[in-house]
């Protein structure tokens, strides 16, 4: 008995179709690398500091596009997912900034931080509601 075939790009397209969710495939850690790279920077303590100091012209060391470093800029940890990065290495930056993972995530769910733990507490978000970006539903 054969396996039967999988079409990758079928496959790897059922990714970008659930609402609220960017899966870190391999495309995005191509196209994020050097964001990456950076936030990976931030684990030394004479980088962060340079950093800190002129976030612009750090930033401008590293071979990352435009809208890499304004989503950096901007502390928009969407954006920055968007444009490849990892939540794991971008938590380098936002504990850089002395922020915390609920923090972050809270930002990213457009709550406060309060308001995005309340909502773990009580068992996170409903399996129920929007499960496909193309089918609306």
């Amino acid at each position: 008995m054969t396996t039967p075939r999988i079409d990758i790009h079928e496959y790897l397209a059922a990714f970008e179709d659930i609402p609220g969710t960017r899966v870190f495939t391999a495309q995005r850690a191509r196209k994020g690398y050097w964001l990456n790279q950076f936030c990976m920077s931030l684990m030394k303590h004479e980088n962060r500091e340079r950093f800190k100091k002129d976030e612009r012209a750090y930033l401008d060391e590293w071979p990352m596009t435009e809208a890499q470093k304004q989503a950096v800029l901007n502390r928009d940890y969407n954006a920055a997912i968007d444009e490849g990065g990892n939540i794991y290495f971008l938590a380098k930056l936002f504990s850089t900034d002395g922020k915390s993972f609920q923090y972050a995530a809270g930002t990213m769910t457009g709550m406060t931080q309060e308001e995005y733990a309340q909502m773990m507490l009580q068992g996170g978000r409903s399996p129920e509601g929007w499960r496909s970006i193309k089918e609306g539903r």
